[in-house]
């Protein structure tokens, strides 16, 4: 066998179909776009478009509000943490950060810091450096004697 010898397995490629070559092509004169108006031209898009008729986008009410100013954070619970140190991903004697947490798995992205919630049993004693902690996990952590620190100015909430 040599290089020249080496093809695509029968019917894995197909040709593409060459359009506006002629009524006998079968896909001549219109090339499969109907005939006339404006769905027929390139590069239209009437996305919403009713006829005129006032669109279900806009007949629909609108509520909510979206705040621009919102905090994103990686919501990790203690016993999360405690799984991870017990399995060897996380070092005991290092800070708890974002970037250890995205490195042991635990995280998949930095965003805008981690949240510690109490769920779980921590038996480690742990220094943790993050955005915000639930009072649970702060109580959590402080029986363990380990302490935490938060970076920003976000405070322990509920």
């Amino acid at each position: 066998m040599k290089l020249t010898d080496i093809r695509d397995n029968p019917g894995a490629t197909k040709e593409r179909m060459r359009v506006g070559r002629g009524i006998g092509s079968g896909k001549g004169k219109t090339a499969g776009r109907g005939v006339k108006g404006q769905k027929s031209r390139t590069g239209v898009r009437i996305k919403g478009f009713e006829g005129g008729q006032m669109p279900l986008h806009r007949r629909l009410p609108k509520r909510g509000f979206w705040n621009p100013f919102s905090n994103d954070f990686n919501e990790v619970n203690i016993g999360r943490v405690q799984a991870a140190i017990d399995a060897g991903k996380l070092d005991a004697q290092a800070p708890i950060t974002v970037e250890a947490l995205v490195a042991a798995g635990i995280c998949a992205k930095p965003r805008d810091g981690v949240k510690v919630l109490g769920v779980g049993e921590l038996k480690a004693k742990l220094t943790f450096e993050v955005a915000a902690a639930s009072k649970s996990a702060v109580a959590a952590i402080e029986k363990a004697g380990g302490s935490i620190k938060f970076l920003g100015q976000a405070v322990a909430e509920a």
